[in-house]
């Protein structure tokens, strides 16, 4: 295959080119062609490998665990052309990464943002340079799989003043007790990284903790509406020993544990815009196919009038995600920028996914539509990495100077 000119076209240009005429929005220019190529190759595997099942899954309350390895075999945390030289890729291509995961199934993003976001920021950000040296490389290629373990029974939001698990040395070792809840992914992980209160100092520490380790029980909590894919545990850690070597050696503070929820929250922002693409789309399909009253109902105005609002909150979305990649791009990390992102998109979401219910009648409630699963699998990313009120108090406080946060 050759260009116009007689060049030869390489794969990653033919996958760039691939995704970059598959764009509905106008943003893939903004990306590399090897970023492009391996986002190609992700749309292409969920399309093909993932789409098929996920349905079926959700109903069932299971997740797809044939889908863990061919998505691990993807390489899509560290892909060789965007880490020459030992680079990192870009914020914008991970969150575009997020966006096509959860285009597909908000289910598999949570999934994947729990290995590539939540566990690995709490290595990278946590670790001592010989941890990050020794596991980091393991992370990104899924031999040595994670999930971040904070929140517990009860308390969410006010995890950092009501931290209950606790942590105490005995000599090399650390002994662990306590409770974490809604802990997503952690049946199909090596590892927990518990977050606990210093029964000698009163400081957060945090830990790596192997989910066979004695001590550790996982309980699967059924009965949800949204993310049923997810398997969320309730987890009890009775006297369960930790080493010193699996403290992480920069966590010694809550403001620590803070550093990497800063860095998780836009991961989410990302998820909920792709969310809405998703339902945006399903919902497209469903109405150029649809026939009322001898035409597509596709062609009435109302209905065209919930597409165009559709859109409109999609394409704001992607505009406030990308900027925040991009301000991360340049080194700038603030908790409001990812706290608006956050706030914000969720609720556009939630607007854009009962839209699209609407416009797809009584089969919008069915899984036929896809429709269905991306409106209930919204009321979950609406809540999760800080509720709608604790993020907006966030970007309160940033604005004002003032706190408005109850004490």
């Amino acid at each position: 295959m050759t260009t116009t000119d007689g060049a030869p076209v390489t794969t990653t240009q033919t996958g760039a080119g691939q995704y970059a005429r598959a764009d509905q929005y106008g943003y893939a220019d903004l990306l590399t062609d090897d970023e492009r190529a391996v986002l190609a190759r992700l749309r292409t595997f969920l399309e093909t490998q993932a789409a098929p099942l996920v349905a079926d899954h959700w109903e069932r309350g299971e997740f797809p665990t044939e889908l863990l390895a061919p998505l691990a075999g993807l390489d899509l945390m560290a892909p060789p052309a965007l880490t020459a030289g030992g680079a990192r890729p870009r914020q914008l291509f991970e969150g575009f990464r997020a966006f096509e995961l959860a285009r597909t199934d908000a289910s598999l993003a949570t999934y994947f943002n729990g290995q590539a976001s939540l566990f690995r920021s709490n290595v990278l950000l946590g670790g001592s340079a010989e941890q990050v040296a020794r596991w980091d490389p393991l992370i990104t290629r899924f031999e040595m799989t994670g999930v971040f373990a904070l929140t517990e029974p009860g308390h969410g939001s006010d995890i950092a003043g009501g931290l209950a698990t606790t942590a105490r040395r005995d000599g090399d070792t650390w002994i662990i007790d306590g409770a974490k809840r809604w802990i997503g992914s952690a049946a199909y992980s090596d590892y927990l990284t518990v977050v606990a209160r210093d029964a000698a100092d009163g400081k957060a520490k945090a830990f790596l903790v192997r989910t066979d380790a004695p001590g550790v029980q996982l309980r699967k909590i059924g009965g949800k509406v949204a993310l049923r894919m997810v398997n969320n545990a309730d987890i009890t850690l009775t006297g369960v020993r930790v080493s010193e070597e699996h403290r992480l050696q920069r966590v010694d503070s809550f403001a620590d544990i803070a550093a990497m929820l800063r860095a998780m929250r836009a991961g989410v922002a990302w998820i909920a815009t792709g969310v809405q693409a998703g339902a945006y789309e399903a919902a497209l399909r469903y109405v150029l196919e649809r026939h009322q009253f001898g035409r597509p109902v596709g062609g009435f105005q109302l209905v065209q009038d919930k597409l165009v609002r559709m859109l409109g909150n999609l394409t704001a979305s992607l505009g406030m995600v990308v900027r925040l990649a991009q301000q991360q791009d340049a080194g700038i990390f603030r908790d409001e920028d990812s706290a608006l992102a956050k706030a914000w998109v969720s609720a556009r979401m939630r607007e854009t996914v009962a839209l699209a219910r609407e416009v797809a009648g009584g089969d919008g409630i069915t899984l036929a539509t896809d429709v269905a699963r991306f409106f209930a699998d919204a009321e979950a990313v609406y809540t999760y990495e800080g509720t709608n009120e604790i993020n907006t108090l966030v970007v309160g406080r940033a604005i004002t100077g003032l706190s408005a946060f109850t004490r």
